[in-house]
């Protein structure tokens, strides 16, 4: 399939609605070109391990592989990420929270999470998955509202890994400032969920110690503000 020279400038959900996963899978190797070799194969693994796990998955209307896609490619263009960890843990940021067992392997008792974590660690280094456990959502008491303990771990997790941040902050862009290309009812679930951690990461890119230039931060202060607006739109609307 023949894409067009603007590939490389074309905003992500544009790519997504036109070119659809070859699209994403296209710009994912543009952006890797900057990369050397020995990091570019780091790269391909993760995208081909991601790839395997969530080859079933979907999220409403696209292959589950478009989100993960998105996530690595904003890193890479949008926060001028050359962290091959942290874009290697970005691939994969689901892949425990989702497919812990298919990592673990089928003889591993209880809670398969920690051996999932091990096999990425086997595999792409500790760093990598000590990345993946921050943004992976823990196994919520039934008792209490989720929404509320989903952001708590958010701020908890992310207050100790600060390239966790980015990853996750990279998602949420795509979860929140994306909500307008979902349908149905997960559109208002989406809002409700996403729109009380808008301060939470504004606090944390904030920070001194998350590691990205003042123009990034400017960037992504602008994408919060974008999601607030969409939003405001979706849930304060009169009846």
């Amino acid at each position: 399939m023949e894409f067009p020279a603007y590939l490389a400038t074309m905003p992500m959900h544009a790519i997504t609605e036109i070119h659809g996963e070859p699209g994403l899978l296209a710009r994912f190797r543009l952006e890797v070109e900057a990369f050397d070799e020995p990091a570019r194969e780091r790269l391909t693994a993760a995208l081909d391990l991601a790839a395997e796990l969530h080859r079933e998955d979907r999220r409403v209307r696209e292959p589950y592989l478009n989100h993960l896609l998105r996530v690595a490619i904003r890193m890479m263009h949008h926060y001028q990420v050359r962290d091959v960890d942290v874009i290697v843990a970005g691939l994969l940021h689901d892949a425990v929270e989702d497919h812990p067992a298919e990592l673990a392997g089928p003889d591993v008792p209880g809670d398969p999470t920690p051996a999932a974590l091990a096999a990425l660690a086997a595999r792409f280094g500790p760093r990598v998955a000590r990345l993946v456990g921050a943004v992976t959502n823990p196994a919520y008491d039934p008792g209490r509202d989720r929404h509320v303990q989903y952001r708590e771990h958010v701020a908890a997790s992310l207050d100790r890994e600060p390239w966790a941040r980015v990853i996750k902050v990279s998602d949420f862009t795509d979860n929140g400032v994306g909500v307008i290309h979902t349908v149905g009812p997960k559109v208002a679930r989406s809002a409700a969920k996403y729109r009380p951690l808008v301060p939470v990461f504004r606090d944390l890119i904030a920070r001194p110690d998350t590691p990205l230039s003042a123009p990034v931060k400017r960037h992504i202060f602008a994408q919060l503000d974008l999601a607030e607006e969409r939003f405001s739109a979706i849930l304060d609307q009169p009846n």
